[in-house]
């Protein structure tokens, strides 16, 4: 079975081109979906602080109605104070007093903690949000680009592989099987030039009977990944 190996070499490189193309192609997508899974991932976080800020406001609200009511508690004992009829009861109200002084303290603390927290997280919204606008803008750039190279990708994509039928029809009807199985096996590392004394696929060695056999046109496989070996043009005989 004899092929020649300016044939071998035409398929191959057709082959390695169809090869990029095909994975631009799906690297599109997937470059997209990365650009929509960051952008989801930065709007939940923003999402959540929203709620974290309402969530703390709220909180701080009812604190404040707390410390407002037990400012009033406190008034009306020294109301109660000034009225006492024992000193026993004032004794008693004077020790509520500086319970209920000493609650709205640490409630008072609370309240400016929380203040200060809210504060806080609303900073981080404002940058949240300006995260999820450049991650929005980024997504609908990248969707554009997407869109724009998967039409010259497929045009690309479309003339290759019609010539790549037509170059296939260069090859012996007897070898057409074998060279389809490879090529379905191993798509466009179907083949691979000899490099110096070696398989230019996986550098296994090859013997001086292979390499003979490729000097007559012979259909040659690397023993090793069973690639479709091919003399490179500067070692086809007859090059000068």
């Amino acid at each position: 079975m004899l092929v020649a190996a300016a044939i071998l070499r035409k398929l191959h490189r057709i082959h390695q081109q169809l090869g990029d193309l095909r994975e631009r192609l799906a690297r599109g997508p997937k470059q997209l979906k990365a650009r929509e899974t960051n952008l989801a991932r930065l709007d939940s976080e923003l999402t959540q602080l929203k709620n974290d800020v309402k969530a703390a406001r709220v909180g701080a609200d009812q604190k404040q109605l707390l410390l407002r009511s037990g400012e009033g508690k406190i008034a009306d004992l020294r109301a109660k104070l000034n009225a006492a009829n024992s000193n026993r009861e004032y004794q008693a109200l004077k020790d509520q007093i500086a319970a209920d002084e000493m609650a709205n303290s640490v409630l008072a603390d609370e309240i400016l903690e929380a203040l200060e927290k809210i504060d806080e997280n609303q900073k981080l919204v404002v940058e949240a949000d300006q995260n999820v606008a450049k991650a929005k803008e980024e997504a609908a750039k990248t969707q554009q680009h997407v869109r724009e190279q998967e039409g010259l990708l497929a045009g690309d994509i479309q003339r290759l592989e019609a010539e790549l039928k037509e170059s296939e029809k260069e090859l012996p009807g007897d070898f057409q099987d074998a060279y389809q199985r490879v090529v379905k096996s191993k798509g466009s590392d179907a083949m691979a030039p000899v490099e110096g004394e070696n398989c230019g696929g996986c550098f296994q060695v090859i013997t001086a009977n292979m390499f003979n056999s490729l000097l007559m046109n012979k259909v040659v496989y690397c023993g090793n990944c069973g690639r479709l070996l091919y003399l490179p043009e500067d070692r086809t005989p007859g090059h000068s």
